[in-house]
Parts: C-alpha cells; sequence; structure tokens
C-alpha cells in the first residue's frame, strides 16, 4: 500500500508538470500475473478504496482496470468543422482517372461536393469515395479516403496540397505563419533567415525564418527577451516563418492536425512548433472545372 501510494505522489507530480490535471487520471493497483483487479475486484488489497476520477460529464469511479478503460471518454471527432484533407498521394487509375488519397482530418468529404486543393488552387467535383475499395457514402475524420475527382489531372495536384470545401472556409496558400517553436536539439544557433525543411501533415517543405520575435519562458510562455539575435537548443520562441514554394497550413486553434509540424535538418529533427496565426494569400484565377462551375449553381 506503502509503494502504491508513493506511486501516486511522483506520477501525480510528473502529469502535473506535463500540464495535465491528476484528478483525471484513475490510479489501480493490479497484477497482470495474478489477475488481481484487471476485470474483478481482488481480495489481495483489503486497503484499496477503488479508483476516482473527474470526467467532463462529471465523477467516476470504480475498483478494476477493465472499469478504468470503459470510463475514458471517446474523442469529439470533429465533423463538424469544414473539410481539411491534407492529400498522401495522387494516383492515375486507368477508367476512372485521377484519385487523391488522404486521411480526413476535419470535416466530411462525399460525392458531389465541390472541392477545393490549395495551394494548387484547383477547385473540382468530388464523383466518388471511397475506403477499403469499399463505396462510401462520407468519409468522416479519421477515415483514410481514395476519392475520385473529374477532370484534374495528376500534374496539377500533389501530396502535401490540403483538399477542403470549396463553400465553406475553403483552404488557401499560405504566404506566411506565426508559430510558437521549441528548438531541440540544433548543434549551433538560430537566426533570421535560417532555413529548414518543415514537415506540416503531409506536407514537406522549406520554409525560412523570416523574423524571430519573441524568446519566452516555455511553461508560462512569458517573454524572455523581444526580437533575439538568435535561439539555440532548449529555448522557445515565437518565430515569423515564409515557406520557400507554395504550401498550405492552418493555425492550431482552428485545425490542430494542420498547425503542428517538425522542423527538420541534418537528418534529424531539431525542433518542433504549433502555428499560432496564418497569413493567406487569395490569389484570383486558379482552376474551377465545368463539373464544379455547375454543381456550385445548384
Amino acid at each position: 500500500e506503502d509503494r502504491f501510494n508513493e506511486i501516486i505522489k511522483e506520477v501525480a507530480n510528473f502529469i502535473k508538470k506535463v500540464g495535465f490535471n491528476p484528478k483525471t487520471v484513475p490510479f489501480v493497483p493490479i497484477s497482470g500475473f495474478n489477475g488481481d483487479n484487471m476485470i474483478e475486484v481482488s481480495t489481495n488489497m483489503p486497503w484499496y478504496k477503488g479508483w476516482n476520477k473527474e470526467t467532463k460529464s462529471g465523477a467516476a469511479k470504480g475498483f478494476t482496470l477493465l472499469e478504468a478503460i470503459d470510463a475514458v471518454e471517446p474523442p469529439v471527432r470533429p465533423s463538424d468543422k469544414p473539410l481539411r484533407l491534407p492529400l498522401q498521394d495522387v494516383y492515375k487509375i486507368g477508367g476512372i482517372g485521377t484519385v487523391p488519397v488522404g486521411r480526413v482530418e476535419t470535416g466530411i468529404i462525399k460525392a458531389g461536393m465541390v472541392v477545393t486543393f490549395a495551394p494548387a488552387n484547383v477547385t473540382t467535383e468530388v464523383k466518388s469515395v471511397e475506403m477499403h475499395h469499399e463505396t462510401l457514402t462520407q468519409g468522416n475524420p479519421g477515415d483514410n479516403v481514395g476519392f475520385n475527382v473529374k477532370n484534374v489531372s495528376v500534374k496539377e495536384i500533389r501530396r502535401g496540397n490540403v483538399c477542403g470545401d470549396s463553400k465553406t472556409d475553403p483552404p488557401k496558400e499560405t504566404s506566411s505563419f506565426v508559430a510558437q517553436v521549441i528548438v531541440l536539439n540544433h548543434p549551433g544557433q538560430i537566426s533570421n533567415g535560417y532555413t529548414p525543411v518543415l514537415d506540416c501533415h503531409t506536407a514537406h517543405i522549406s520554409c525560412r525564418f523570416a523574423e524571430i520575435i519573441e524568446k519566452m519562458d516555455r511553461r508560462s510562455g512569458k517573454t524572455l527577451e523581444a526580437a533575439p539575435k538568435f535561439i539555440k537548443s532548449g529555448d522557445a520562441a515565437m518565430v515569423k516563418l515564409t515557406p520557400s514554394k507554395p504550401m498550405c497550413v492552418e493555425s492550431f486553434q482552428e485545425y490542430p492536425p494542420l498547425g503542428r509540424f517538425a522542423v527538420r535538418d541534418m537528418r534529424q529533427t531539431v525542433a518542433v512548433g504549433v502555428i499560432k496565426s496564418v497569413e493567406k494569400s487569395d490569389k484570383a484565377g486558379g482552376k474551377t472545372t465545368k463539373s464544379a462551375a455547375k454543381a456550385g449553381k445548384k
């Protein structure tokens, strides 16, 4: 019992440091070897009075590991947000045509929708959606889908493009963005003009550190130094970045999966970041297929 309480104390402290609330975490003493408190309450621990935890819907309590697992609340899938689907690949399939493939991150995709690809700026109609070779009525967040688009060649869209609904908050090309970056392991110093490769969703594009706005405290977010000359390993900073080639990213607050990135250089991850705000470029023109124009009028 003493050891159990000691572990609770240590782990709870650690959980707090990482930024979670220990009250939302159940602690269950189990023995997988003897089956204690796995599915049925063990008789070997008279001192154990069960676990409690706070959830969004109120308090939950129980005794066993199974009950603790059952009490985990499933995350809300962001299907009510506008569609964002970063492309993993684009295939050309004989007799069908162009088939982009990727995971639905937010929103839904279904046949008949008019979608826009950014930063390619191509708008077209979705003919069909399938997953694992079966036709889907709609693709939900988390689904890895392939979808057939009309009159778009494989050359026009590519991995790293983002597909969205042309009517509700369509994705746009990013001209620059501000992100909070934490430098993990960089042998030297990073100053303005540094141009590593960013991996954000499926895009893999070099971006320039246009301006290091401020150096901040990792935990509190307080400004330590405005416009520092450089940042190094262990530092957190607000940075303005400009992509070297057209790319599409979003703020972490609006579309979390499109607002996280890793900074790669010298064959390792030198920093990670979350995007705070995005400056989008409103490019007129772009290509809209005839079927999309027709479907858009309906």
